[in-house]
């Protein structure tokens, strides 16, 4: 079925094929793919979009001495297919298998791991300054996203890269911008020639020619690079980067391999920071995908026939029961907005944008700037909700302080994906937010036991007045009934839902319903475990605590968090203040270790918070 995929291990059995075969190979690549995603899942659009472009690196370059950097990492499927993991790429997402992100430690072809965004022409840059200052003369190339160009640090880095000179070459993988085919024609073959040798050669020698006329040479040498840059300037979009320092180079037709390969050959021969513009087609080649490529970012498993998803489910997700309350309220209330950083999908906010647009926010992948731009909108009386992954909150935290809790602004940080988010792996898990947030003064944080609870937090939330966080994982709810109309909780106002006298589970989010399953097993077996759902991680219950906690002597905390600075870490603190050094305290939750992709089921019952984990921790805590 595969003709020329099966022979390729590693980029040397790329180099050797014919570069007339390698239209053909692309087509296998593709296939490919599609076959894989279709059944494991993952992201099968950018990756459809990328075939071409990851066959020209590797042909052309020489990895792992060159360096190539992919941002987004979930665009670099084919670049492991083809690096020796074709066969171990049905495991990619899965327990123990390849990752779905570049890996330093799964192959010497990653050259830098990569699962959050903007980061790559940092790390270029650093790898061709140590290039440099080692007199190698590898190349550094970061294939960035004109999603991730989004991101500050891209442009930080951009500003360094023009200001050191160093050998940079900076791919842009623009697969959104709508650029006429003639003049990406036009400009793609100006391209093509100004990088070829003969020209090079020329024109180094008429810029020495020039430099030698007595008196008036250098002016007319500073006359005719004006003269190209202008030119170059108004057939392209590429005047910000020659701005910034960069050779611009492009558009390039991301899928015509013949000229990606004469470009990348010619710009192995070339000094400086240099951006190469390519276009592609997300979903390219399979027609579901190119018509709707936000449903195919990121995809489980789907039939290949017509695209469809084959997984089977009635319970609501908390994502979308947060999309759904959101409109409530904003029914309600016409101060509620909504932002989000390049996620409107993802974070359930599609609908809201459609029937509040002008109260609808996409900031791109710019966290950073969505915090404080939330915080502006606060500051003038509106009611700002962040909507942004648990794991992507982590970038933001600077603007979190400074701009939310030190001014005491009233956002509302709604935080998806937080836990384990299971297949993405140690990139996107959100298992540090108790521990990076509950200490900054005045933040509430809050996480719900369901998804009926979700909807009355996020009410409590925007009603407050003050900044809050609001945490809850990714996946299914537990399939509760939902109350009609969604009320105001009082804050710091834990429940108890089950009484005990052997010890006392003090649950919070989503580890109380595994809690309730761990004390019913433990009732069985003859044990009193009562249950707390606490639902604020800060400010904590203290009474209720303290009162558990005297009166049954043994405290067993479980959270979905790391295990340092975390919710455990917060009752151990109360207790100590309170001079309850007597009272026994077991605490379970993450370890001090990055946990690996995985269903999000098997995962917990490795770390031992799912409710048989809970049940064996709690007889072992009895018998010590």
């Amino acid at each position: 079925m595969y003709q020329h995929l099966t022979h390729i291990e590693s980029p040397a059995d790329l180099k050797k094929m014919k570069p007339e075969q390698l239209p053909e190979l692309a087509a296998e690549v593709r296939q490919f793919l599609l076959d894989m995603v279709s059944v494991t899942g993952g992201h099968l659009g950018s990756n459809l979009g990328t075939v071409e472009l990851s066959i020209a690196l590797l042909y052309c370059f020489d990895s792992p001495r060159d360096k190539i950097i992919w941002d987004v990492g979930h665009q670099a499927y084919t670049h492991k297919i083809l690096t020796g993991r074709r066969d171990r790429f049905h495991t990619q997402r899965q327990y123990k298998g390849l990752s779905g992100f570049p890996k330093r430690s799964e192959s010497e072809h990653d050259a830098f791991g990569v699962g959050h965004s903007s980061t790559s022409i940092s790390a270029a840059l650093g790898m061709a300054a140590a290039a440099d200052l080692s007199g190698s003369r590898n190349h550094s190339i970061a294939v960035i996203g004109d999603g991730s160009l989004t991101g500050g640090m891209a442009f930080e880095a951009l500003n360094q890269a023009g200001h050191l000179k160093k050998n940079l070459v900076v791919i842009l993988n623009d697969n959104e911008m709508s650029i006429s085919k003639n003049v990406g024609a036009f400009s793609s073959f100006i391209s093509r020639k100004m990088t070829g040798k003969y020209f090079r050669d020329l024109k180094k020698e008429m810029q020495g020619l020039l430099r030698n006329i007595p008196a008036i040479g250098s002016d007319i040498l500073h006359f005719a690079k004006r003269a190209e840059n202008s030119l170059k300037g108004f057939l392209t979009p590429g005047s910000l980067f020659e701005a910034l320092g960069f050779d611009y180079l492009g558009p390039l037709d991301g899928h015509d391999l013949p000229q990606l390969i004469e470009v990348f050959n010619n710009i192995t021969q070339l000094d400086g920071p240099l951006l190469v513009h390519v276009l592609t087609t997300k979903g390219k080649g399979y027609q579901p995908a190119e018509q709707n490529p936000d449903k195919f970012h990121g995809v489980g498993a789907f039939d290949l026939a017509t695209g469809k998803g084959t997984a089977k489910g009635s319970v609501k997700s908390y994502t979308d029961l947060f999309g759904e309350a959101m409109l409530d309220l904003a029914e309600q209330d016409p101060k509620v907005v909504a932002i989000t950083a390049a996620m409107r999908d993802g974070t359930g906010l599609k609908t809201f944008s459609e029937r509040f647009p002008k109260r609808f926010f996409d900031v791109g992948i710019a966290e950073q700037h969505g915090m404080t731009f939330a915080a502006g909108l606060a500051a003038e009386g509106f009611r700002p909700v962040t909507a942004i992954y648990s794991t992507f909150v982590q970038r933001a935290y600077d603007q979190v302080f400074h701009d939310i809790c030190l001014q005491h602004l009233p956002v509302t940080i709604a935080m998806d994906r937080a836990g384990l988010v299971g297949d993405d792996g140690p990139t996107h898990h959100g298992v540090m937010d108790y521990s990076y947030l509950r200490h900054l003064p005045g933040l509430t944080l809050m996480a719900p036991k369901d998804e009926n609870e979700l909807r009355h937090m996020l009410k409590t939330a925007v009603c407050s007045g003050v900044p809050i966080t609001l945490r809850y994982p990714r996946g299914a709810g537990q399939g509760v009934a939902l109350d009609r109309d969604l009320k105001i909780l009082e804050i710091g106002r834990g429940e108890v839902l089950r009484e005990g006298s052997d010890l006392c589970i003090i649950a919070i989010g989503s580890t109380v319903y595994p809690a309730l399953q761990a004390a019913q097993t433990l009732h069985v077996q003859g044990i009193s475990a009562g249950v707390v759902n606490a639902r604020f991680i800060k400010p904590l219950d203290a009474e209720l605590i303290l009162s558990v906690a005297g009166s049954c002597g043994r405290i067993m905390t479980v959270e979905e968090n790391v295990l340092q600075g975390g919710f455990g870490s917060a009752v151990l603190e109360l207790l100590n203040d309170n001079a309850m050094q007597h009272v026994r305290i077991k605490r379970l939750g993450i370890p001090d270790r990055f946990v690996e992709q995985g269903s999000q089921a098997r995962l917990r019952q490795d770390l031992g918070i799912d409710a048989e984990g809970i049940a064996a921790a709690a007889r072992l805590f009895l018998k010590s």
